[in-house]
C-alpha cells in the first residue's frame, strides 16, 4: 500500500468522527463538509506516518478550521441557524439523521449564541471528551482559560432552558444580598443563603483581603461553609458591588473605571444562593462574559 492510499485508509476511518465534530461546531452539514475536506487537504501536505496519534491530529485541525470558519461567520454577522438548524444532507442518509438526531435542532440553535472559543471549548470538551489541555492550543488560551470558556458556555446552554420567572427571581435574590451586605443586615443575608451555601475565593482574593486585615477589613479563606460563616464574611462588606450578568446569569462585579476587578458568580436553588465564587485573578475574568446592568 503506498503512503497516499494508507493515509485516505486512515482518513475515510475517521472521517464519521471529524463529520460529527464539524457539525456540531457548525450547524451546517455543507460546512462541516468543507471543514473535514480542508483537513484531508492539510493531511495530503503531511507526512502522515510521522503523527502518532492520527485521530487526534485530524480532530484538532477540524477544530482550528471550524474556529476560523465561526469567526469569519460572525465577524461578516452570518445567522445560517436563523430559520432552524440546517439538516444534514451527504452521501450518507441514515447517518446524516442519526447525527441530525443526536445533536437536537434546539441545541444547535443554542450553541449559535456562543461565541467561537466558547462554542469549540464547550464541544470539544463536553460532546467529544477532550482535556483543556488538548483544546488550549486550539483556542489559544490555557487550559484554565479553556475550562472556562467550556463553563461559560456550559451555564449559557443550560440557562437558555430556565423559565424568565428563575432568571427575575436569581436577580431579586442578588440584590437583596447586595443591599443586606451593604447594610450589615446579618438576618437579611440569613435569609437569602441556603444554609449549606459555600463560598470560594481565588488565591488573589485571598492575598488581597490578607493584606486589608491591617486596615482592620475581615480575611477571606480559599473556601467558607455555612450561612453564617458566609453571611459573616459578606456583613458591611459589598458597597462597592454593582449587578451583573455574568455567562447569562444573575451575578456581580466590583470595577473601577470600567474595568473589572472581581466578580461575585451565585449559584442557585430552591430559592435561595447555594455558591458563591469571588473571582480576582486577571486570566479567569477575561474568561468571563460581564455585563454591567
Amino acid at each position: 500500500m503506498t503512503d497516499g492510499d494508507w493515509l485516505a485508509t486512515r482518513f475515510d476511518e475517521s472521517r464519521p468522527r471529524l463529520r460529527a465534530v464539524a457539525y456540531r461546531m457548525l450547524g451546517s452539514s455543507s460546512e462541516a463538509e468543507d471543514a473535514v475536506q480542508e483537513a484531508w487537504l492539510k493531511l495530503s501536505r503531511t507526512d502522515g506516518r510521522s503523527v502518532q496519534n492520527l485521530g487526534g491530529w485530524l480532530t484538532t485541525v477540524v477544530a482550528r478550521v471550524c474556529l476560523d470558519m465561526l469567526r469569519t461567520r460572525r465577524a461578516r454577522r452570518e445567522e445560517p441557524l436563523a430559520s432552524g438548524a440546517e439538516v444534514p444532507g451527504g452521501e450518507c442518509p441514515d447517518e446524516d439523521l442519526a447525527l441530525a438526531d443526536a445533536t437536537g435542532q434546539a441545541l444547535l440553535i443554542v450553541l449559535e449564541t456562543l461565541a467561537p472559543a466558547e462554542r469549540v471549548a464547550f464541544v470539544l470538551h463536553d460532546m467529544f471528551d477532550l482535556s483543556f489541555e488538548e483544546i488550549a492550543p486550539i483556542v489559544e488560551r490555557t487550559p484554565e482559560a479553556a475550562r472556562q470558556l467550556a463553563s461559560r458556555a456550559r451555564r449559557r446552554v443550560r440557562g437558555a432552558e430556565a423559565p424568565a420567572a428563575d432568571a427575575a427571581r436569581r436577580r431579586e435574590l442578588v440584590n437583596a444580598f447586595l443591599a443586606a451586605s451593604r447594610d450589615g443586615d446579618l438576618g437579611r443575608l440569613l435569609a437569602v443563603l441556603s444554609p449549606e451555601v459555600v463560598l470560594r475565593a481565588d488565591d488573589v482574593a485571598v492575598r488581597i483581603a490578607a493584606a486589608r486585615q491591617t486596615q482592620g477589613a475581615p480575611g477571606i479563606a480559599a473556601e467558607v461553609r455555612g450561612a453564617s460563616q458566609v453571611a459573616r464574611v459578606f456583613q458591611g462588606r459589598a458597597a462597592a458591588a454593582l449587578p451583573a450578568l455574568i455567562d447569562g446569569e444573575a451575578g456581580a462585579v466590583w470595577a473601577m473605571g470600567g474595568k473589572v476587578l472581581a466578580a461575585f458568580v451565585f449559584k442557585f436553588d430552591g430559592g435561595r444562593i447555594t455558591g458563591i465564587d469571588l473571582i480576582m485573578e486577571p486570566e479567569r475574568l477575561a474568561a468571563l462574559d460581564v455585563k454591567i446592568e
